[in-house]
């Protein structure tokens, strides 16, 4: 993204593209020598048999900077367990693989279980969790990076400018959201934050008034981005929601813990894709719809613990303010789809804020329904408080898979 506008209260960090790849990595290798960093790369089981991930690692293998990854392995049975380990051999870096289905790992959950400190659903959320207490268990990383492994478009630049403002000395970033384009195969891509995220935000704004929390979250050029890394500090106190608001609800621990001049977002790449999800308007329990509504009850509890009152008039006054807000939207994208090219289908953009506008109040009878819905899972600080053995044990659990695998 060519831009070079500072329009929020969070840093933006552009590409000019003057720099070659091999001059940032250079830099991030001689800084590698004091500061260590560390990989986390969540993935499911299916993503090995994918188009992106083999690249992936192929891009990261170029790299050499980067001084251990830890890989989340979710939905492997133990003959796949076996398949994935032979698979990340290939890689040129030293790693750790937690599988989350494996008997070692189950084990330190069913401790977890005993103290009503483990994650109740199964997830993104979870598998990074998790994939957090080994990189305190292990220690030395100074700087902690994550992203996807669906990234179709992935290129190593992107790894480079994700580690840059956290591992840099000279910065004073604790944290950093990754943000880009979202466009493939000639269509605008990235329906919930195109048309959910956006708009629902200006809606709120308008319908409670100005808010810094509101604010902080509008300045995120791609707030749904699955990239970001930061300072190991951050790790112990960060908590991360259950569900798929796992992004918005770890933007908003960000606001409510640490300065905005300390949190930047980076220009990660001109284009990116990966795989999509379905609206899913028949069943709300998967694909955007229950994103969407994931999203919408993560952004309620944040406004909550604030003091911001909720009633079903609010949810009704939010609901209209948004879709209108959401149509006008669509007429600016479809300006910028010409412009660029590309199709654009405005029956499935409107059918899409349909679907959001109606779980706007779903969220918010869900929100009125279970008061005492506990959406975020322990931090790692509690945890350790609780079990002081845990990351001696997370650590001899993972050391047990790989001796059995590797």
């Amino acid at each position: 993204m060519t831009d070079f506008s500072q329009d929020g209260i969070v840093a933006n960090i552009h590409d000019f593209k003057i720099r070659k790849t091999e001059e940032l990595e250079n830099e991030l290798f001689n800084i590698s020598k004091k500061i260590k960093m560390e990989l986390i790369l969540p993935c499911l089981y299916s993503e090995t048999e994918g188009k992106a991930l083999p690249k992936i690692l192929n891009e990261i293998n170029k790299t050499n900077y980067i001084n251990h990854i830890i890989i989340g392995l979710d939905q492997a049975s133990e003959k796949q367990a076996k398949t994935a380990w032979d698979f990340f051999k290939k890689l040129k870096t030293p790693f750790s693989i937690l599988w989350n289905d494996g008997p070692n790992l189950k084990k330190v959950d069913e401790d977890l279980k005993s103290k009503a400190l483990a994650p109740k659903e199964m997830g993104k959320g979870r598998n990074v969790w998790y994939c957090i207490g080994m990189a305190l268990a292990r220690g030395e990383a100074e700087a902690i990076a994550l992203h996807d492994c669906d990234i179709l478009t992935y290129e190593r630049r992107l790894l480079a400018k994700l580690f840059y403002p956290v591992a840099n000395p000279n910065f004073n970033y604790e944290f950093c959201k990754g943000y880009y384009p979202r466009y493939a195969d000639g269509k605008l891509n990235g329906r919930a934050s195109r048309l959910l995220v956006y708009p629902l935000l200006i809606a709120m704004e308008k319908a409670i008034g100005k808010n810094d929390y509101l604010e902080f979250m509008k300045s995120f050029k791609y707030p749904l981005a699955g990239e970001f890394s930061l300072k190991k500090d951050l790790l112990k106190e960060l908590k991360i929601p259950t569900d798929w608001g796992m992004e918005i609800g770890i933007l908003s621990e960000m606001q409510r813990n640490y300065s905005s001049n300390l949190i930047c977002q980076i220009d990660l790449a001109d284009a990116y894709d990966h795989k999509h999800q379905d609206l899913s308007f028949d069943d709300s329990s998967r694909g955007l719809s229950r994103m969407s509504i994931d999203i919408i009850k993560t952004l309620i509890r944040k406004l909550a613990t604030q003091g911001i009152s909720f009633s079903l008039e609010t949810f009704r006054s939010i609901k209209a303010t948004y879709y209108r807000s959401a149509l006008d939207m669509i007429d600016i994208y479809k300006s910028d789809a010409i412009m660029n090219g590309l199709s654009f289908d405005r029956h499935s953009e409107e059918k899409a804020v349909e679907l959001f506008a109606f779980n706007i109040m779903k969220a918010g009878e869900s929100f009125f329904e279970n008061p005492m819905e506990k959406p975020f899972i322990p931090t790692w600080s509690r945890v350790n408080s609780a079990l002081p053995k845990v990351f001696k044990d997370l650590k001899e659990a993972v050391r047990e898979d790989d001796k059995k695998f590797r």
